[in-house]
């Protein structure tokens, strides 16, 4: 039998279920128990789905949590959480929007200030920094580029590195929230 949204008429149940011990393995399994309970949920589906894969679970592990976690980024949990949760919404990633909204208090995200990255850039109430963060996030998912305006705008506030972070941070998860959506990996709660 299959999972289906009366809404959006779509197949639901997951492509790859999640794994447990025989397909995560003991040092997947252990990082997925451990990763599971720091989300405060009993099952992290995510990575209980992408632990499947072996060492590669583990890689990717290690790029996203560097470019989520200080010392390894020179961006702020704010602006970091600001970016994501924007990519989350205009991807309508569920399952990302959730994680990320708990993560998000935690930075200082409250409910007035989702709402704003709900509207984007056009907000009045935004910094020109975070205008311009949420301007190229939008349009780097949109077109897959940056114009020179955006650029210019962007570069006005980030230095060099912070740049190229920037860029990795919008398509790591733009890309994750394509590969869950693909497999269709079900929220948490």
């Amino acid at each position: 039998m299959t999972a289906y949204d009366e809404k959006t008429g779509k197949n639901t149940a997951p492509r790859v279920p999640p794994g447990r011990f025989r397909e995560l393995g003991p040092a997947n399994w252990a990082v997925w128990r451990v990763l599971s309970l720091g989300s405060g949920t009993k099952d992290a589906k995510l990575f209980s789905t992408l632990g499947r894969t072996g060492g590669l679970f583990r890689g990717w592990l290690h790029y996203s949590g560097v470019l989520m976690l200080l010392p390894g980024t020179k961006l702020s949990r704010f602006e970091i959480e600001l970016v994501v949760l924007r990519v989350a919404h205009l991807r309508k990633s569920r399952y990302e929007m959730d994680h990320h909204i708990r993560l998000g208090r935690k930075a200082g995200i409250t409910p007035q200030i989702l709402d704003r990255i709900l509207v984007g850039p056009t907000d009045p109430d935004w910094s020109p920094r975070y205008r311009a963060m949420l301007a190229a996030t939008d349009q780097l998912l949109t077109s897959k580029n940056l114009d020179e305006p955006t650029w210019a705008a962007l570069a006005a506030h980030l230095d060099d590195r912070r740049l190229v972070e920037f860029c990795l941070l919008v398509t790591q998860y733009d890309g994750l929230a394509t590969t869950i959506d693909a497999l269709r990996i079900q929220p948490d709660f």
